[in-house]
């Protein structure tokens, strides 16, 4: 068994009961200040120990929540600085909107359970200047927060405050610091797994025996057609100029692939979840789009395709399952006939969503049978018999659309939205403003 500390962001709305939503304005715009003002300084080639030091004693923030503040400005740096030779830009200064306040826990930021089981929150954007209140999220994350504050096991971290959908939210990190994740040298259910742009295909080997004990694609068709819609848009806001909206259209992007990829990634860990000690074992993609070449278009499809986020998101949320996970080489397993006695490859074999062995005629769905070799391979490289194979069982699809597999609200989801006003005036009018002439620009230029 491997013990490991795992860390979940849980996201809150607030209500504020004391202060002004302003003064969390005037944080981020500081904290904003702040970001740029550590970018401002590396470019003149300052020394970075001076940059941290300078920007801190001048900053109108708390001590704390400046430093955390700079050293997250100098990470971006950093990897700017790590992957400038393949022609990573240098991060860009944030002008127009605000940027997140990072807080440490008990000195930025302090949360706590009332006589009544409400969290509290008091956020102290600058030194002795407090905005206090009530989260607001799911039942699940309120719970969760709850056992953290109340738990020897349990640790809240950094907490970074947003405005986002229309009102202020909290992101708070918690951490259980000893989760007991299963090592993958005792699995006995070795789950393959093939992500491509609309669907992921899971395919369950019993370990000792070989058999297929069960397989599924689910198909979520609705990232691959809203990502389109958005790249539409942004194309015609460019023709005509409406550059000012491109944040706007970006930030809807992101939000609608980011909560769609939770809700798969959901899906994916309760289908392993049923399995004996299972492992879930993925592609190792990670050198993947310094190969690809095929066109314009195809290559900007690829290389947006959220490989990593999924992945990502499936390993998390198994790990708190204490499901291991693992990859394996990716070669040719796309283009590998899975049958035993035949394992020829050939890029021919494939055609779009059908598999049709050019040698032995086998055939099959293409995504389900590379998730079947993506499961052989990690037998080969466990150094085990890759089980003897010869038919699939039928495979059985599961298509996910916008509004999910009968799935609870995300805890960011509008169900919570406050209609918060900030600064004056009320940031869900502003937004809304910049849609419906999004919405006017996008039409009338085909």
């Amino acid at each position: 068994m491997q013990d490991a500390g795992l860390t979940q962001t849980l996201s809150f709305g607030l209500t504020i009961q004391t202060g002004s939503p302003d003064n969390l304005y005037e944080g981020c715009l500081e904290a904003r200040r702040v970001r740029n003002e550590v970018n401002r300084l590396d470019r003149e080639g300052w020394d970075w120990d001076d940059i941290h030091d300078t920007v801190v004693d001048n900053a109108n923030l708390v001590k704390n929540t400046t430093q955390l503040l700079v050293q997250k400005a100098l990470g971006e740096i950093e990897t700017y600085h790590d992957h400038k030779d393949n022609e990573w830009g240098r991060p860009f200064p944030y002008i127009d909107e605000t940027y997140p306040m990072r807080m440490n826990h008990n000195e930025g930021y302090a949360l706590t359970v009332d006589d009544s089981g409400d969290v509290r929150f008091r956020v102290s954007y600058k030194p002795y200047n407090h905005v206090k209140g009530v989260l607001r999220g799911s039942p699940n994350h309120l719970e969760r927060v709850k056992n953290a504050l109340n738990s020897d096991s349990w640790r809240v971290g950094v907490a970074e405050l947003v405005y986002k959908h229309d009102e202020w939210r909290v992101h708070v990190t918690v951490t259980h610091k000893t989760r007991t994740v299963a090592s993958p040298d005792y699995a006995e259910t070795v789950v393959g797994v093939d992500i491509n742009e609309d669907c992921v295909a899971l395919t369950a080997l019993n370990r000792a025996t070989g058999d297929v004990l069960d397989s599924v694609v689910i198909e979520y068709p609705d990232i691959k057609r809203v990502r389109h819609e958005f790249f539409t848009k942004r194309k015609r806001m460019q023709k005509v100029g409406q550059s000012a909206f491109e944040n706007v259209v970006q930030t809807e992007e992101q939000d609608f692939v980011h909560d769609q990829l939770h809700k798969v990634s959901r899906d994916v860990t309760r289908w392993v979840s049923q399995f004996n000690e299972p492992v879930i074992v993925f592609e190792d993609l990670k050198d993947m789009r310094d190969s690809i070449d095929y066109g314009t278009r195809m290559n900007r499809r690829l290389h947006s395709l959220p490989f990593a986020a999924l992945r990502d998101m499936v390993t998390y949320k198994a790990a708190w399952g204490g499901i291991p996970s693992d990859d394996v080489d990716p070669a040719y397993t796309s283009q590998r006939c899975p049958r035993t006695e035949c394992l020829h490859t050939e890029r021919a074999n494939r055609r779009w969503k059908r598999f049709k062995c050019m040698e032995c005629d086998f055939q099959d769905h293409a995504d389900r049978k590379a998730a079947v070799c993506v499961a052989q391979e990690w037998f080969h490289e466990q150094n085990e018999n890759v089980p003897s194979l010869e038919t699939l069982p039928s495979v059985r699809k599961v298509r996910r659309t916008a509004s999910g597999l009968c799935e609870e609200a995300d805890s960011h989801g509008a169900v919570f939205a406050s209609g918060v006003y900030r600064h004056g005036k009320s940031a869900r009018d502003s937004q809304s403003q910049a849609r419906e002439e999004l919405k006017t620009v996008a039409p009338t230029t085909g």
